[in-house]
């Protein structure tokens, strides 16, 4: 009688060896999400800035006291709202973000919802286009 098929311990090795490459790739796959997400952030920051510092150009210096002045302008300095993204309700990529806003000046931070799980570090942008910590 011939039999096809496989033995246990064949099964056993190839199971093993999966194992040993998801214990490789997940950790590099989580330390590249937190790196996209940190970029993210620092993208979104910088982009809030560029559309804060715009409309402090075309309004004579004075720049938005609140986020709708730029997403709803036209042609709109800011196509989404980044402020509505809170850490209970609707995280940006890892990341929430708390804007305040003044004809003087504006800070915006991006704070991980989670340190070391989608996001490593606390962001912040100032009037001028000054990021902490710079990347």
């Amino acid at each position: 009688m011939n039999r096809k098929g496989f033995t246990l311990v064949e099964i056993m090795i190839v199971v093993a060896i999966i194992a040993l490459l998801a214990a490789i790739a997940i950790p590099n796959l989580l330390r590249a999400r937190l790196s996209a997400n940190d970029a993210l952030a620092t993208s979104t920051l910088r982009t809030m800035s560029t559309a804060a510092e715009s409309y402090a150009t075309v309004n004579q210096g004075n720049y938005p006291t609140e986020v709708t002045s730029l997403t709803s302008a036209d042609p709109k300095f800011l196509s989404k709202n980044y402020c509505d993204y809170s850490a209970s309700t609707n995280p940006y990529a890892g990341y929430y973000y708390t804007c305040e806003f003044g004809t003087a000046e504006y800070t915006i931070t991006a704070t991980p919802v989670s340190f070391n799980k989608t996001g490593t570090t606390v962001y912040t942008v100032q009037t001028g286009g000054v990021l902490t910590p710079p990347n």
